[in-house]
């Protein structure tokens, strides 16, 4: 998982360079600390998924394109198999899959979550990005923390929010928790 990391840093520094932004700059457009963004692109660290969206959004970018170093291709429809969406492993405890990866031009980003149980508080790890996102609970609990307010989901809720609030989630009663997140 190290190695792509450093790839997608790698990827991000290139895009950066094209346009002519310092690093210092872009950290500031993105609301974020200067070391923070300078571990984020050394690959030291891994990126958030909402960082990534708002970089690719910045430089006109797909998200594929920063995750897999390819350009989607598709414009009529995308079908992606079960199980078959790119998978960004963003950290230990959260498992994206692209469910859109291949199809040029989107309006919204839609992921497969899976959040695992652990010891982590989601307020510990909360992240915010222009936009809006939409949550289906497909399994299990999920606590959403949406700045210092939780909000408990079971199978079958929705949550749409505005994901420039600071949030995280976590599964909930020891158990995975899948959700279909939609970035908008």
């Amino acid at each position: 998982m190290q190695e792509k990391i450093k790839q997608v840093a790698s990827r991000i520094r290139e895009l950066r360079e094209i346009f002519g932004v310092s690093a210092a700059n872009l950290a500031q457009e993105l609301n974020l600390p200067a070391l923070e963004y300078a571990q984020y692109e050394s690959g030291a660290v891994d990126i958030p998924v909402g960082v990534l969206y708002q970089i690719a959004h910045r430089f006109g970018a797909e998200l594929t394109s920063l995750l897999t170093g390819e350009e989607p291709r598709l414009h009529t429809y995308a079908l992606t198999r079960r199980g078959q969406g790119v998978s960004v492993d963003r950290r230990r405890e959260y498992k994206y899959q692209s469910l859109a990866y291949n199809f040029i031009h989107k309006k919204a980003e839609p992921f497969l979550v899976t959040v695992e149980p652990g010891p982590d508080d989601a307020a510990d790890h909360l992240n915010s990005h222009p936009g809006q996102e939409f949550n289906y609970v497909l399994e299990g609990d999920l606590g959403v923390m949406l700045d210092k307010h939780e909000v408990i989901l079971h199978a079958g809720d929705s949550l749409f929010f505005d994901s420039g609030v600071p949030h995280g989630m976590k599964a909930l009663e020891g158990r995975p928790a899948r959700f279909l997140a939609i970035i908008l």
